[in-house]
């Protein structure tokens, strides 16, 4: 599904004035494209998102998917948080079923189904253990197995790994670029993790605040099997850091 966004803002209201939390967003993305949104906080990264996605909708300009102005939260996207969300009196394989009673889906169905996307994030032999038992990161790839099992045609992904260690973050980062590659989910993925988005990204878009605002877009040619110590990924990193002003003042020359 496509998403046009134009002219995009939203302004909050306070006791203490008027905020603008983003002003004059433009951004296109294609169907199956990973875009992550990267910038420091209050930079406006998750406002965007949530408006997008119909949880708090901007106040001027447009937001359209398939060419449809976003009014609504919708069942054919979904949204991974940080929070998994999983709810621990239910077991695994019911947590993943949870959307799927809301789409009043056969009993058998939602069972097939669940396993399915159990299997898919390699968590099909803990079906029937509780939330408790999981780590974070096993339950993480519970929260993005259940956002699959509805078959949603877009992903959004705010922050989900940021609670989460190194090792753990780097292993879910390389199921999602797997996940988009295979299944050609359009995915808008918000990040203050610079490697982060240039691991997972088609492109970036670098935003920064007061107010909110698209500073530029990176568009990432790496191969589609990214190496993160490769000269070409910290090529590419370095790129970032100059769209931020915060490239060190002796520049690493890279042999690529």
């Amino acid at each position: 599904m496509q998403i046009e966004i134009k002219q995009a803002g939203r302004t909050y209201t306070t006791a203490k004035g008027t905020f603008t939390a983003l002003d004059k967003v433009n951004l296109s993305i294609a169907q199956g494209e990973l875009i992550c949104l990267l910038g420091p906080s209050g930079c406006g990264k998750s406002t965007l998102l949530n408006a997008v996605a119909g949880f708090d909708l901007a106040d001027t300009g447009s937001i359209k998917i398939n060419e449809q102005e976003v009014s609504k939260p919708d069942i054919r996207y979904v949204t991974i948080f940080q929070n998994y969300g999983l709810l621990p009196w239910r077991t695994v394989r019911k947590n993943v079923e949870l959307g799927l009673e809301t789409l009043k889906l056969p009993v058998q169905e939602r069972k097939e189904r669940a396993l399915k996307y159990l299997k898919l994030v390699g968590l099909e032999k803990f079906a029937n253990s509780y939330p408790k038992e999981l780590s974070g990161g096993m339950q993480q790839r519970v929260s993005i197995a259940r956002a699959l099992a509805v078959e949603p045609e877009i992903v959004f992904l705010d922050e989900p790994f940021g609670a989460l260690d190194a090792i753990t973050r780097m292993k879910l980062q390389d199921d999602v670029r797997y996940l988009n590659r295979e299944y050609g989910k359009t995915m808008l993925f918000v990040t203050h993790d610079i490697e982060e988005a240039v691991f997972l990204a088609d492109r970036i878009v670098v935003m920064t605040p007061n107010p909110g605002h698209v500073k530029t877009i990176i568009d990432v040619k790496l191969p589609e099997e990214r190496i993160r110590t490769s000269p070409e990924f910290w090529a590419v990193r370095d790129q970032v850091f100059a769209a931020f002003d915060c490239l060190p003042k002796v520049i690493t020359e890279y042999q690529i």
